[in-house]
């Protein structure tokens, strides 16, 4: 039996999942269906797996996916080419580039190459400014609006709660920050942004109603750095050795769970947790874009 205080990611997934295929039915109704493209450069195993999940996902809920494998060594304008052909492809309404890209391909230039309509990873200039801007008419990056979710639909209190997000990346860190202090539903929280740079990180960490862990750290978060009764999120993936382990290592979150979720009142498992919603909302961005695409 899974402990009580466990946000179960996957039960939530599903239920966007439904919420979705009704959607989808109404736009094949009429003569629409959603569809998205994946981007891949290089074999990174990690973009493989991720990739995999989600033409499975497309695949169970009706929506058209095609995937685009790029050799390594793929020059910038070859990338181009290819994001201007599925842009200008009516059957497409989202495209998505799978990160990470390959150090040579400069990141800022390939999303801001994917148009803004077709953005359901949120990636693009356009879409990052309107998310800064509270403007609900752009696509919010997929995971940091997964967690927003979760935590609305488990019942979490984020209004007036102190936040405290680890990490100040632009996939997670940043967005999340700036999703959970707008004046909006499922927000209006005071939000602290910690990184590496951050003086005596722990100090934050205990005042934090609710805490989100995306440094990319392996268990970094321990139970003395947690208020009890708090709401732990877990964004992390990171590889450990563990000569116990099939093929000599695991996959942890960025939160020491076996030491944390007694004192939580809320935790995520790692994995069950973000990754679920994570794919979740890009399907919901891809409905979307079919939605706006046949208006």
């Amino acid at each position: 039996m899974a402990p009580a205080n466990l946000i179960d990611g996957r039960a939530i997934a599903r239920q966007l999942q439904g919420e979705l295929v009704q959607r989808i039915e109404a736009l094949k109704g009429r003569g629409v269906q959603p569809g998205l493209a994946f981007v891949r450069v290089g074999e990174d195993a990690a973009s493989k797996v991720y990739v995999g999940r989600k033409e499975k996902m497309c695949a169970e809920l009706g929506i058209a996916s095609e995937t685009h494998v790029l050799p390594e060594q793929t020059s910038e304008p070859e990338l181009l080419v290819l994001l201007d052909r599925l842009n200008a492809d009516r059957q497409l309404h989202g495209i998505l580039v799978q990160a990470p890209l390959p150090p040579h391909l400069r990141a800022t230039t390939v999303y801001a190459r994917v148009s803004p309509e077709k953005d359901v990873d949120g990636f693009h200039p356009l879409n990052v400014g309107k998310l800064m801007l509270g403007d609900p008419t752009g696509f919010l990056p997929c995971t940091p609006a997964g967690i927003r979710e979760l935590l609305a639909r488990s019942g979490v209190q984020v209004a007036r709660a102190e936040v405290v997000v680890l990490g100040r990346g632009n996939i997670v860190g940043k967005p999340m920050a700036a999703m959970l202090c707008q004046k909006a539903p499922h927000a209006n929280a005071t939000v602290t942004l910690c990184h590496s740079a951050t003086r005596d990180i722990g100090a934050h960490c205990r005042r934090a109603d609710i805490l989100i862990a995306a440094m990319g750290v392996a268990e970094f978060v321990k139970a003395d750095m947690v208020k009890p009764g708090a709401v732990v999120v877990d964004v992390g993936v990171n590889r450990v050795s563990d000569p116990s382990a099939k093929g000599g290592s695991r996959l942890v979150g960025d939160v020491d769970f076996a030491a944390v979720q007694p004192i939580a009142g809320q935790i995520t498992p790692n994995p069950g947790g973000v990754g679920p919603m994570t794919i979740a909302m890009l399907m919901q961005n891809t409905v979307r874009a079919a939605e706006h695409a046949a208006r």
